[in-house]
């Protein structure tokens, strides 16, 4: 049986970035403290992780088998009475932009970066949050698509609960997310916010298109 490929994923290293052998891989972390690295089964399970948290994916099975037929018909069409939110990080911690379209035609709706320096996650939260003020303001009744979890969560939580520092470099990033912080802390909304089921349904529709 042959071997089957594996891609690695390297977010603390000597080299961070993403390998496609173990030999590769070793030497971008060896004799470095606290590398964090892990491996992925293909290589856009590897560049989503990049962009995302090591944090997110440490002892976590990646789980890559298709749905079956019965799961598709359970989770159904979108909903495209709705928009859609994504981030992207060109690095972790790296250049960092977020973007909300209309969910059906993909059209831009809003749009905020590239910052100097950000995270997927922290692109994601404040994706979601102007997702939340921009339906508010337009008094709409439509859903609120992300495929991020930890994203959710921080708007439940009304906190950023990242561990990036704040520097000179990222100050307007962090005073955005005391900015949306402050918006959630003084804000009621109606919208449902829903999990992007991209198994499903594919890369959703906000995606930048960086896999």
């Amino acid at each position: 049986m042959a071997k089957k490929e594996k891609f690695y994923t390297v977010w603390k290293g000597s080299r961070p970035g993403i390998y496609t052998s173990w030999k590769d891989c070793k030497a971008a972390i060896t004799n470095y403290k606290g590398a964090q690295y892990k491996s992925f089964p293909t290589f856009e399970a590897a560049k989503k992780a990049f962009n995302g948290n090591y944090d997110d994916y440490k002892g976590k099975k990646i789980n890559t088998s298709p749905l079956s037929k019965e799961q598709l018909q359970k989770i159904g069409e979108p909903n495209y009475n709705s928009i859609s939110v994504d981030a992207a990080s060109s690095g972790n911690p790296g250049i960092m932009e977020y973007r909300g379209v209309d969910t059906k035609t993909k059209k831009e709706l809003f749009k905020q970066g590239p910052f100097k320096q950000g995270t997927n996650n922290i692109g994601e939260f404040l994706a979601l949050v102007h997702g939340l003020a921009f339906l508010k303001q337009q008094n709409s009744d439509r859903i609120l698509y992300t495929d991020s979890k930890t994203a959710m969560s921080w708007v439940r939580k009304k906190s950023c609960n990242s561990k990036l520092p704040e520097t000179a470099e990222n100050k307007v990033v962090f005073d955005l997310v005391r900015r949306a912080i402050t918006w959630l802390e003084k804000n009621t909304y109606n919208t449902t916010i829903v999990k992007w089921e991209t198994k499903a349904w594919g890369e959703i529709p906000a995606d930048f298109g960086r896999k």
